[in-house]
């Protein structure tokens, strides 16, 4: 599963060929989310409510790099980086 941004210990990746909605996952430590990108909502897993408000954050201002890294994901191609959360 590719990585497409790291910040304060946060890990953003995303599978090629996955399920929909559109979505990626965040891993904090022993934690890990998927989120929506479309509705910016947690789908399932745990993220602790501080990290959840900053990767939630940082998927709103990357809102459209996500969607297009996630067509890149479902054509298998190489997914882009996107810049962390400053």
């Amino acid at each position: 599963m590719p990585q497409i941004s790291i910040f304060l210990g946060i890990i953003i990746k995303m599978y090629y060929r996955d399920h929909n909605p559109p979505h990626f996952h965040a891993v904090y430590g022993e934690y890990e989310g998927l989120v929506d990108i479309n509705n910016l909502e947690l789908l399932s897993g745990h993220l602790p409510p501080r990290v959840l408000g900053l990767v939630i954050e940082w998927a709103a201002i990357h809102q459209s790099e996500l969607l297009h890294n996630w067509d890149k994901a479902m054509k298998q191609e190489t997914l882009l980086p996107i810049q962390p959360l400053v």
